[in-house]
This record gives structure tokens, sequence and C-alpha cells, in this order.
């Protein structure tokens, strides 16, 4: 003798087999990146860069204490929503918001930084180098504000990495991670190999749903928007300097390569064995930002009507050239 059941016995049964059968979890896979899709580029926000315009730091600003790496006077503050932050002043305050958005608009991972025009820092005591930026009474003026994420462990210096040394050499991502500190004449280029002077090169680890993710990371986007050159020739955030170098940005091409004009710290490992085919892919990205955006983030970080005048000729110039390869 035979049953049949009706329609919705069969899929009562087929729940109930779904409910007894054990769902096995997904397994934790680690990765190691240098980039990522930054989806519709054209839509981005450049002003607000990657944490938003609803992330900037809101005041009132609480003093933690001063920081003394570096070169430049920094402090460490807590804004009213309980975010920590670095603040810095000097020359790096206007290229290293207005850089590192361009990189971040393309997919390579920053710290969120915001330009700060003016505010007061309450509970200032002790300074030393940042005295001269501060007021007895807190007010600051002109300072760049990086958030300082919990939940990432940063590792820098002997445990940074080496831009000739590391899983992603010959790929596109590192090449135009490359491309994209040349555009903004990024000659700070240090790395693990000099770990005594501070590398600009770090690993952001993160603890995921997912699993571990270790980023490949340039942490320093200050010394940009200027000459590049040595010692004694390159600047921070001076557009007639900046712009003076357009026409050696793209030498041309040899055998398949890209000859570019940089020069700065490590300039071979840097400059030297890009293909065309990967400035190509980056321009797939680089190349769908508006001259809207440029100017907004211009205008986020810190600069005058002239500057922004005259970085976004410039900076329009270097991006058509790089679609100009052949």
């Amino acid at each position: 003798m035979s049953f049949k059941l009706a329609p919705g016995a069969v899929a009562l049964a087929a729940l109930l087999v779904s409910f007894a059968t054990p769902v096995t979890a997904w397994p934790q896979r680690d990765r190691t990146v240098v980039w990522t899709s930054p989806g519709r580029v054209e839509r981005l926000d450049l002003a607000g860069g990657p944490g938003g315009s609803v992330g900037a730091p809101k005041a009132p600003f609480t003093f933690l204490e001063e920081d003394t790496g570096g070169t430049n006077p920094k402090i460490k503050v807590r804004d009213a929503r309980g975010v920590e932050w670095g603040v810095k002043w000097g020359e790096e305050v206007n290229s290293e918001v207005f850089a590192s958005r361009l990189a971040w608009a393309v997919g390579y991972f920053v710290e969120p930084s915001y330009f700060v025009a003016k505010g007061k820092i309450d509970g200032v005591s002790g300074l030393d180098r940042a005295k001269k930026f501060v007021g007895p009474d807190g007010t600051f003026s002109d300072a760049r504000f990086e958030r300082k994420d919990k939940g990432v462990t940063k590792l820098g210096d002997e445990q940074s990495w080496r831009w000739d040394d590391n899983p992603f050499v010959g790929t596109k991502e590192l090449d135009g991670l490359k491309v994209m500190m040349m555009l903004v004449s990024n000659w700070d280029s240090k790395d693990q190999r000099d770990a005594g002077r501070g590398s600009n090169t770090k690993l952001f680890v993160i603890n995921t749903r997912a699993g571990k993710e270790t980023r490949y990371v340039v942490s320093d986007w200050g010394g940009t928007m200027g000459k590049w050159g040595g010692f004694f020739r390159r600047a921070k955030w001076d557009c007639d300097g900046y712009a003076g170098q357009n026409d050696e940005f793209v030498k041309g091409v040899k055998e398949g390569m890209v000859e570019f004009g940089y020069s700065g710290q490590h300039t071979g490992t840097i400059k030297d064995g890009i293909p065309v085919a990967h400035v190509k892919w980056l321009m797939t990205y680089l190349g769908k930002l508006t001259d809207n955006q440029i100017r907004a983030a211009l205008r986020a970080s810190g600069a005058s009507p002239g500057d922004e005048e005259c970085f976004a000729r410039a900076v329009r110039g270097r991006i058509s050239a790089l679609q100009a390869i052949r």
C-alpha cells in the first residue's frame, strides 16, 4: 500500500528536515589586502572623506596628552562623542587631508582625517612642541584631526612592510598605489628599511566576523602636493612647485613600462617597472573622479581659493597625462 502526501504536508516535512539538519558555520578566513573596490567613484563624498561628514570631530575637545613622535607638533584629544583623535599642526596639515582623500577614493586604505579651521581644547597643560599652536586658553587654528580607531592593531617600523618585498609585488593593486604616491608627489616614501627614522608604511590588523584582515597601508600622506626631489628641492603644499613638475610626471612608455619623472625616497622602487596595463586598470577608478569632487576635497582640506584653483587644474593635468598613456 502506498500513501501520497498532500503538497502542504510535503512542504511541512521538508521544513522539519531543514530544522533538524545541523547548520555548518562558514569557516573563518584570514585575508591580506592592499586595496578594496571603492564602488561608484563618481558618487563618493570627497568633502567628507572615508569617515563621512557625520564622522567629523565634534567639539568640545578634551586634552589627553602630547604626542612626541614624528617631526610635527601633535597632541591627543577626545571629542564630545568619546572619539579619540590625533591633532597635528604644521605644513603637512592641508596636504595630508587632501592626498589621503584621493587615495581613499580609488580604493586604498587611509585613516579618516579632517581639517579643522579653529577650535578650543579643554584641559591643556604642559605642552612642549605644540605650545606654539595652542593658546593658553586652549584655542587653536588650522589643525588636522586624525581618528584613532579602537580595535585596530597598527604595526609600524620594524613590523611594517617594504615597497619591494611584500605579497603584492608585481600586482596592479600595488602598482596603482605607487602611481597614487607619484600623482600627489609623495616624496616621503619611507618603509620598513627606514624603521630608525620612522616607516610611513604600516600593517593594520583588524579582527572581523569573517576572520583576521591585515591591511597594507601608507600611513602618512603629509609630504605631498609640492615638489618631489632631493632634500633641498622637495616641498609640501606648494602648488607652483607641484604644477611646475607636471610635464615631468609621465615621461613616456618604453617596452610596455611607463616612465615617470618622480624622485623621492626609494625612488626606483616606486617608479620603475609599472606596466601600461596596470595604469589603465587604475584609471578605471581614478579617471571617474570629477572636477567637483577634487575641488570639494581641496576645500575640505583648508585650501584657499587660489590654492583650490591652482591644485584643481594641476591634479586634473596629471590625471589627463595618465589617461593619455598608450
